[in-house]
């Protein structure tokens, strides 16, 4: 957007640079991208979140205001990114009866930036646009460093005149980015690269577990590993990990099982049968089942290494129904 045509501060029209920058959700991801907003001077107006005390740090550090009401985000911001967990917390924020994003919204544009369903990325951007705001779907293939230092990489999901509109404040969240096609076709795309990322990991746990089982040197099995057909992104970022057990949270186990689900959900769709989805899914289900759902995806390891915690609580539940 031409910087030659600055709007008024209250315009919810304002270019990008100009505009109210507002945030609804800010976690770990959330929070840094806002982080990064504000180094780069844009006015991050106002930030919401559950978690009252997170929403209320961040404020304090950027200067942002805490609103206690999701329309009061709405009325603070001409831009309003959304990072939230699930489907249900998506809905209850734009559709939820009483308070939510919609009210007022005429004129603003909403960029929701959590996986999510296609489903439910659609039903938003239906709601926005009757209420006659934009909607943009910017899906997130990235970890929190990344968020913070502007290093996302984003899948786009929107009409093309509200991405190009939109294209510089993107850029400054990313590395790259690419879009997709219209809203709910990010999701789509983002649905099979966690699909594919959440099989390698499970995959490497179990090719890592079989080796410790077997007496290998761990160290030089990830350097062949590295060197043949065995080798993936995953075994970069998540094999040392998965040795030394060190599963501190970038990517929860309990969200690889939901991102797992919405590309089961998928292919139910079209009718196709995913086994090895089915597989991972039901990997991640158990590390929530055993109360390990908050570690890092990389905890699934847990299940596979002889010796440890949820493979030992599995042989437990086993005994139990023999007696």
């Amino acid at each position: 957007m031409s910087k030659k045509q600055p709007a008024k501060k209250s315009s919810p029209k304002a270019s990008a640079s100009k505009s109210r920058i507002g945030f609804v959700g800010v976690g770990r991801m959330g929070a840094n991208m806002a982080r990064r907003l504000n180094d780069l001077k844009y006015k991050v107006t106002a930030v919401y979140d559950v978690n009252a005390e997170a929403a209320e740090s961040l404020a304090k550090e950027i200067g942002a205001t805490v609103c206690k009401k999701l329309a009061d985000v709405t009325a603070q911001s001409d831009i309003v990114f959304t990072v939230v967990t699930n489907d249900a917390a998506m809905k209850k924020i734009f559709l939820g009866k009483g308070d939510n994003l919609l009210e007022g919204a005429a004129g603003r544009t909403f960029v929701n930036c959590a996986t999510l369903s296609p489903g439910i990325q659609q039903k938003v951007a239906a709601a926005a646009s009757k209420a006659k705001a934009d909607s943009i779907e910017a899906c997130m293939a990235s970890s929190i460093s990344h968020a913070r230092n502007g290093q996302l990489y984003l899948m786009i999901g929107a009409e093309k005149a509200v991405f190009d509109k939109n294209l510089k404040l993107l850029q400054d969240l990313s590395v790259s980015l690419r879009h997709i096609g219209e809203v709910g076709k990010a999701a789509e795309v983002k649905a099979l690269v966690n699909m594919v990322m959440n099989i390698n990991t499970a995959g490497l746990a179990e090719g890592l577990g079989l080796a410790a089982a077997l007496g290998h040197d761990l160290g030089m099995i990830r350097e062949v590993f590295s060197q043949t057909g065995a080798n993936s992104r995953v075994l970069e970022t998540d094999a040392a990990d998965m040795v030394d057990r060190e599963h501190d949270c970038w990517f929860s186990a309990e969200h690889a099982a939901k991102d797992s689900g919405i590309a089961a959900g998928l292919a139910k769709s079209v009718k196709l049968n995913l086994p090895l989805n089915a597989a991972t899914q039901a990997q991640y289900d158990r590390m929530v089942e055993l109360g390990i759902g908050g570690l890092d995806k990389s905890g699934i390891a847990e299940l596979t290494f002889p010796g440890r915690t949820g493979a030992s609580k599995k042989k437990g539940k086993k005994a139990d129904k023999k007696k």
